[in-house]
């Protein structure tokens, strides 16, 4: 089964940084056809999503306000990944990061149905 798998994640300081990569799992399916969103969840909270781009030449870009000026969201798509570049770090941020596939990115997030199904995820955590 063609999935989405998270990685990157680790324990940084307050101010840190860290790049996520969410990948493809299996054969045949390309990113970049998809509009991809970064989730991030905590314990005893929903899922929420972070960030999320679009498809195409512009692949359009959309922050949730906790990212903004700190999260960058982008594609490689000859490596057929999306990374989620994380830069000053700070406790608010550490979570279970997940990707999840949909149809596109507008402001105010991915609209439409999400494809396939949640991932392990990968942990952010912030060292004191």
């Amino acid at each position: 089964q063609v999935q989405l798998v998270e990685s990157g994640g680790g324990s940084v300081q307050p101010g840190g940084s860290l790049r996520l990569s969410c990948e493809v799992s299996g054969s045949g399916m390309l990113l970049d056809r998809y509009a991809v969103g970064w989730f991030r969840q905590v314990p005893g909270k929903e899922r929420a999503e972070v960030a999320c781009i679009g498809t195409g030449a512009t692949s359009n870009t959309y922050y949730e306000d906790p990212a903004k000026a700190r999260f960058t969201i982008s594609r490689d798509n000859a490596k057929n990944t999306v990374y989620l570049e994380m830069t000053n770090l700070n406790p608010e941020d550490p979570a279970v990061y997940y990707c999840r596939r949909g149809l596109e990115c507008r402001p105010g997030g991915q609209s439409g149905p999400l494809f396939g199904s949640w991932g392990q995820g990968t942990q952010v955590t912030i060292s004191s």
